[in-house]
């Protein structure tokens, strides 16, 4: 039984798992003591003939704050596979009441989270899809990009909106909701808007936007060098006429010698200088 909870749980066992598995406190303390088990916070220790995985520290962070806490933001999002970098710091939220801190590496979160913002995931407490989407979506090192492939694959935008409505008043709720709100169909012409603010901001001229093209209406078109400049919204809300239909267009343009660059609300929003960047090279070249 003791294997098993070392092999299911990362190398990690919590006090309580140890006795179940009928070891008595001393014969817990002999193992750290040797060093075969290392402490890892209150009631927490790691079997140390492996690895301590990024799963493990996860686990460890979560479980060394008591049996309410609760993996969130960047944490939950790389433990629910919503993406592939390791978060560089564990963060744990924790009930109101709670007491203690964080430790070296672990962020604390006091909140008291709603029973269907909350399962259990392999063993570990971790916030529920919608709000893990949310909450990384607005972090630092997680970004816009999080929530559109997660609506692509995993998650309804309904979910979403419900899961920040019963969530109001928590850390990055602000920049959530304007995400949603774009995700909801005011992305692209957003997008245009902050391209146009964009290029007026860098002092870029020669350009039209909604400029008529045959039977095609350009967003924004450098007319003299024949640069068409394409936004896009978000890739979730792309369906197959869609594709097919950029596509048609785009190759029109082109056989009328237009040069075509596309930028999607995430390109504008998280990399501005290199969407100017391309645009200035393009106009520059022609």
């Amino acid at each position: 039984m003791l294997d098993d909870y070392l092999r299911r749980q990362d190398g990690v066992i919590t006090l309580a798992q140890a006795r179940r598995s009928g070891l008595s406190h001393s014969a817990v303390v002999r193992r750290v003591r040797s060093g075969h088990w290392r402490r890892c916070g209150p009631g927490v220790y790691f079997a140390d003939d492996r690895p301590f995985s990024t799963a493990a520290r996860i686990r460890s962070a979560v479980w060394g704050h008591g049996a309410n806490a609760t993996a969130s933001g960047l944490t939950a999002a790389w433990w629910l596979g919503l993406m592939a970098i390791e978060p560089s710091e564990c963060e744990v939220t924790v009930p109101r009441n709670s007491h203690g801190r964080g430790a070296a590496g672990v962020r604390v979160r006091r909140r008291d989270l709603k029973d269907q913002d909350i399962f259990e995931d392999r063993g570990l407490r971790v916030t529920g899809l919608a709000l893990t989407v949310l909450e990384a979506s607005a972090r630092r090192g997680g970004g816009p990009k999080i929530m559109d492939s997660a609506l692509q694959r995993r998650v309804g935008l309904a979910d979403l909106q419900r899961a920040h409505i019963r969530n109001q008043g928590r850390y990055g709720a602000g920049a959530a909701r304007r995400m949603l709100q774009a995700a909801s169909g005011g992305a692209r012409s957003e997008a245009e808007r902050l391209v146009i603010q964009l290029l007026r901001g860098a002092r870029i001229d020669g350009w039209c936007a909604n400029f008529s093209v045959g039977p095609y209406v350009i967003d924004i078109a450098f007319m003299r060098q024949r640069v068409a400049i394409e936004i896009d919204g978000w890739a979730f809300h792309s369906d197959q006429p869609a594709f097919q239909n950029d596509r048609k267009r785009q190759n029109w343009l082109a056989l009328q010698g237009w040069q075509v660059l596309r930028f999607t609300w995430l390109d504008i929003t998280s990399q501005p200088e290199r969407v100017l960047s391309e645009i200035r090279a393009a106009i520059s070249a022609r």
